[in-house]
C-alpha cells in the first residue's frame, strides 16, 4: 500500500512538472520559430515575460521526481539510469545550456551575441523534452532491462521511443503556446493572442497525430500496455482527447478563457493514463514492480510524510508566486522605483515606496505569507524539540 502510495506522488509530480516546466520548454520552441529580430520582438517579449519568473522554480518538480524515484525504487532507478545513460546526460545538458542561454541574452549588449544566446536557449528547450521523450518511450516499449549493466543504443532509438520523443516536444510547445493565448488575452493584446492562437492550433493537430502514431507503434512494441491503455486507462485516454478537441474549439470561436486548465487537464490525463496501465509494473517486459523493487516499508513511509511537508510548504510558494505572476507584479521596471522627473524639473515620489503595501494588495497574498512564516516558524521550533 505504501508503495502505491509513492507511485501515485511520484506521478504527481511528473504530472507538475509536465504541466508547467514543459510550458517553459515549449517557449523556447515558439522563441525559435518567431521570426527576425523585428518580426518576432513581440512575441519573444512575452514569452520572456511569461518565463522569467518561475522558470527555475518549475525545475523543483523535476528534483522531486528524482530524489523520490531513486529513494523509493532504487533498483528500477539504477536500470533506467545506466541503460538511458546518454539520452538522460543529453536532457541534462540541455537543461544547462537552456538556462544558460535565457539568462546571458538579456545580459549581453551585442546582437550577435544575443542571437547565440537565443539559439542556444531555443534548440534546448527542444532537445530535453525530445531526450526526455525517449526514455519514456524505452520504459514503455519495455526496452529497459531489470539488471542492466551498461548504456544501450537500441533501448532508446526505436520507433517508440523516437515518437515519444516527438511526442514529448509537440505536448510541450501545445501547452506552452495555449498558456502564451491566456497571456496574451489577460493583458488585452487581440494581436499576440491571434498570433498564438494560431500556432497552438497548429501545435494541437500535429501532438494529436503523434499521439496516435505513438500508440500505432506502441501496439508493436508492447501489446500487452496497448491493451490497458484501450482498456484499464480508456477514460483518461478519452478525457484527453476531449480537452483537446475543447480547447481547439475555444481556440477557433474566440474564447480563451478557461483553455489553460483544459489543456493542462488534458495533458495531466496523459500522464496519469501511461501510470494507471503499467501499474503495478515499474519496467514493463519485466518482474520489476512497485512492491518487489521499493525500499524499505519504514523508507516508504518516510517519503509520505516528507512529501506532505514539502506540499505543504512548496504549495503555498508556488500559489503566491503564480499570483504576483498573474497580477504582474514580477515586471516593475528599476525605474519606476525612482523618482520621476516632471516637465517643470521637479521631482516627485515614487508611487508606492520600500516597506509600503500598495493599497491594492490582494488579500489572498497576505494570507500566502503568512501561512508560509506560520510554517517555517513551526517545523523550526520542531527541531528545537
Amino acid at each position: 500500500m505504501a508503495a502505491a502510495a509513492v507511485g501515485a506522488i511520484l506521478l504527481a509530480s511528473v504530472t507538475l512538472y509536465a504541466v508547467l516546466g514543459g510550458a517553459d520548454f515549449g517557449g523556447g520552441l515558439w522563441d525559435l520559430l518567431a521570426g527576425g529580430d523585428r518580426r518576432g520582438r513581440a512575441p519573444r517579449a512575452l514569452i520572456e515575460e511569461s518565463i522569467t519568473p518561475v522558470w527555475e522554480a518549475n525545475h523543483v518538480w523535476l528534483i522531486f521526481d528524482l530524489v523520490i524515484f531513486w529513494t523509493a525504487f532504487p533498483h528500477a532507478f539504477a536500470a533506467v539510469m545506466t541503460t538511458a545513460a546518454l539520452p538522460l546526460w543529453l536532457a541534462v545538458a540541455g537543461i544547462v545550456l537552456r538556462g544558460a542561454g535565457f539568462a546571458f541574452r538579456k545580459e549581453l549588449s551585442r546582437l550577435p551575441q544575443q542571437r547565440a544566446a537565443g539559439t542556444t536557449f531555443a534548440f534546448s528547450s527542444l532537445l530535453t523534452p525530445f531526450f526526455m521523450g525517449t526514455v519514456a518511450g524505452a520504459i514503455a516499449s519495455g526496452q529497459i532491462p531489470a539488471n542492466a549493466g551498461h548504456a544501450s543504443l537500441s533501448a532508446w532509438t526505436s520507433a517508440t521511443s523516437l515518437l515519444t520523443g516527438l511526442l514529448f516536444v509537440g505536448t510541450c510547445s501545445y501547452i506552452a503556446a495555449v498558456y502564451l493565448v491566456g497571456e496574451a488575452a489577460d493583458r488585452g493584446d487581440r494581436s499576440l493572442q491571434h498570433y498564438f492562437t494560431r500556432r497552438a492550433q497548429a501545435a494541437a493537430i500535429i501532438t494529436g497525430a503523434l499521439s496516435l502514431a505513438t500508440l500505432a507503434a506502441l501496439h508493436g512494441s508492447n501489446a500487452a500496455l496497448f491493451s490497458r491503455l484501450t482498456s484499464r486507462a480508456l477514460a483518461l485516454v478519452i478525457i484527453a482527447g476531449l480537452c483537446g478537441l475543447a480547447v481547439l474549439v475555444l481556440l477557433t470561436v474566440g474564447r480563451p478563457a478557461g483553455i489553460r486548465a483544459i489543456a493542462a487537464l488534458g495533458v495531466a490525463a496523459v500522464v496519469w493514463g501511461w501510470g494507471v496501465a503499467q501499474y503495478p509494473v515499474l519496467l514493463p517486459g519485466t518482474a520489476v514492480t512497485l512492491t518487489n523493487a521499493g525500499a524499505p516499508q519504514a523508507t516508504l513511509v518516510a517519503l509520505i510524510v516528507w512529501s506532505v511537508i514539502v506540499a505543504l510548504l512548496i504549495g503555498p510558494s508556488f500559489a503566491l508566486l503564480f499570483t504576483l505572476q498573474g497580477r504582474r507584479l514580477l515586471h516593475a521596471d528599476e525605474a519606476e522605483a525612482l523618482p520621476a522627473v516632471t516637465s517643470a524639473g521637479q521631482t516627485q515620489p515614487p508611487a508606492a515606496p520600500w516597506g509600503q503595501p500598495p493599497a491594492d494588495q490582494n488579500p489572498v497574498i497576505r494570507a500566502i505569507v503568512l501561512a508560509l512564516v506560520v510554517l517555517v516558524a513551526f517545523f523550526r521550533r520542531l527541531q528545537h524539540c
